[in-house]
């Protein structure tokens, strides 16, 4: 569970994430929407410590995370982040076998090696371990880090925008590998999107921000409706419900021009 607490962040008067609170049960995918700036990646980066917090309180899997160790952390909690800076002349096993610095320290152990190698093979990239990052499309070096997280093996699982810079092909073979992580490795799943369709067709539940707080949460059912749409964007959306192969009903929503 993922418990947050009056969670507050500020860069001198300005308040970009002021007072949120929410509990995520264990399991299931949330999507985390809203306008720009309204402090979703922000509250995923105060979640995963990757800022400090100016107030409030964050627990995963009932540890705070601003008092346990780093490493500790790192074996309940894995993110992946929007920018991620490594270097071209790594190979994707390299990359992959990353995520188990946080149980190995660098001594890669046998166990390391079966988490890297089913990895590997969870994301169908095991014919792509050798080759370098700077050598993949997009969508593969996306699955490649995507499986760095579940060779690190964490109960949740956090993903800021993992739709940038993708294709509808590629983003819709993503959102398809988020729901996977779910329900078939039990993982939680919290990811930040700025596609309301894919939010309403791949996720559990919804949150939805808007000037550093939640202003709706709920399951898609109730986020995705005109009205409250026209609350979180400002903008008239028409709803429509479509029965989408392999999904089932599905709403879906279209801005007026």
């Amino acid at each position: 569970m993922i418990a947050i607490e009056s969670v507050c962040k500020h860069y001198g008067e300005a308040s970009v994430v002021a007072g949120v609170s929410l509990t995520l049960a264990p399991g299931g995918v949330t999507a985390i929407i809203g306008p720009n700036g309204a402090g979703k990646s922000t509250l995923l980066s105060l979640v995963a410590r990757l800022v400090p917090m100016s107030a409030g309180r964050v627990e995963v899997a009932g540890l705070d995370v601003t008092t346990t160790r780093g490493d500790i952390l790192a074996r309940h909690l894995s993110i992946l982040r929007q920018d991620n800076h490594v270097g071209s002349r790594l190979t994707v096993r390299d990359l992959v076998a990353f995520g188990r610095y946080p149980h190995s320290k660098g001594r890669t152990t046998r166990e390391d090696l079966v988490h890297v190698s089913s990895a590997l093979a969870y994301l169908d990239l095991k014919d792509l371990a050798e080759r370098f990052l700077d050598e993949l499309s997009g969508g593969q070096r996306q699955r490649a880090f995507v499986a760095m997280l579940i060779a690190q093996d964490t109960e949740a699982v956090l993903l800021d925008e993992p739709l940038n810079n993708l294709d509808m092909v590629h983003a819709s073979a993503m959102m398809k590998l988020v729901r996977r992580l779910a329900d078939e490795l039990g993982r939680t799943v919290v990811v930040v999107l700025h596609d309301v369709n894919f939010a309403s067709c791949y996720c559990d539940h919804i949150v939805a921000m808007k000037n550093g707080r939640v202003c709706r949460q709920g399951p898609p059912e109730e986020i995705v409706t005109s009205e409250a749409l026209h609350a979180i964007y400002g903008m008239q959306m028409q709803v429509r419900e479509l029965d989408i192969p392999h999904l089932g009903v599905r709403r879906i929503c279209l801005p007026y021009a």
